[in-house]
């Protein structure tokens, strides 16, 4: 799909200095620029690329004043950062665009989907599924039994939906992700052999949620796994039976959530971090990469470390541990000078 610098500046509301009927169909950084792509620049650190870009159009901010010639068109905005970032999102929608049914797929009895529905080849929707309006399905899905889809969400290729999942209006699952398997739940008979227990709850996702690729959210044992309004998940999660996450939160990637933890609202938790089960995290709470949570957490604490601390802590004695080596020969120097003392 082409578009040119004339349809660009209506949509970010800009001024064109140069060829108005300049077209691309693509993106590009600034120093890859090549005919036929759009680029932007908003860092002084790549204002020598604006003179050798190939790019057909580049975004710029009002202030900008060429110093040589240059040969590329520029759409003079406000925030060259902000207006890149806003057609970025332009360009993600005119993409996901697609609408229809495709064959081969299965729509099971008693199946119900609003207006604009995208349907990819290969999937499979459940018994007395309910889909919203503008959902996008895409090709090897499975879709469970009872489940609901609200308004304007997309499933990419390959997600996996278990029966009676609850997901909101507004999300997007990536490829590869797991909503609604069991919980791990066992528990061991006299002779240690583990039998499973049942786990009969559910999955709930609210709105506006983005959940990562390959990242699994488990069922209950009873009652809900929620995921609450506007999380942020990345790639590789893991969440056990029984968690809540707060809303706002953002958890980075191969991050594992032990079962029936709560997470409060607005927290950020890097990557690698443990979480052991039957905990509280607080609210506004920051983890650092890599910790392991072992007991519950008050509202805004910032924790770093295996087994975790304040991070303030951790950052003191981090420093005592680099210079440990010293630290224990100063000690031996000092029994040393004490010993030769006494014997005098």
């Amino acid at each position: 799909m082409k578009f040119t610098a004339e349809q660009i500046a209506g949509i970010l509301e800009g001024d064109i200095v140069g060829n108005p009927q300049a077209e691309v169909h693509k993106l590009s950084k600034i120093e890859e620029g090549e005919a036929g792509s759009i680029t932007f620049l908003a860092n002084p650190k790549y204002l020598p690329y604006i003179y050798t870009t190939q790019a057909s159009i580049t975004i710029v901010n009002r202030t900008f004043e060429p110093e040589n010639e240059i040969l590329t068109t520029l759409i003079k905005v406000d925030d060259a950062y902000k207006a890149f970032s806003k057609l970025l999102e332009y360009y993600n929608e005119v993409k996901l665009m697609k609408s229809g049914i495709e064959q081969p797929s299965v729509l099971s009895d008693n199946v119900t989907y609003g207006d604009n529905l995208y349907l990819g080849s290969f999937c499979y929707v459940g018994k007395n599924v309910k889909i919203g309006n503008n959902v996008k399905i895409y090709p090897n899905t499975f879709v469970g039994d009872n489940v609901s889809i609200g308004n304007n969400t997309i499933l990419f290729a390959g997600v996996r939906v278990y029966s009676e999942t609850e997901i909101g209006n507004g999300c997007t699952i990536h490829s590869g992700s797991i909503i609604g398997s069991d919980g791990f739940g066992f528990v061991p008979n006299e002779e240690g052999i583990y039998s499973k227990i049942p786990q009969i709850g559910n999955v709930v996702i609210e709105d506006n949620v983005d959940i990562g690729s390959c990242t699994t959210i488990d069922r209950a044992t009873m009652g809900s796994t929620i995921i609450k309004k506007g999380v942020k998940l990345d790639n590789q999660i893991q969440i056990a039976h029984n968690v809540v996450i707060g809303e706002n939160t953002v958890i980075a990637s191969q991050t594992g959530v032990a079962g029936s933890t709560k997470i409060g609202s607005n927290c950020i938790i890097g990557g690698q971090v443990g979480i052991v089960g039957h905990i509280t995290i607080g609210n506004n709470v920051r983890i650092q990469a890599q910790a392991g949570v072992a007991k519950s957490i008050p509202d805004g604490e910032m924790i770093q470390g295996s087994p975790s601390m304040g991070y303030s802590d951790f950052s003191k004695s981090y420093v005592h541990f680099r210079n440990l080596p010293k630290i224990v020969a100063d000690i031996e120097d000092l029994k040393k000078s004490n010993l030769n003392k006494e014997v005098n």
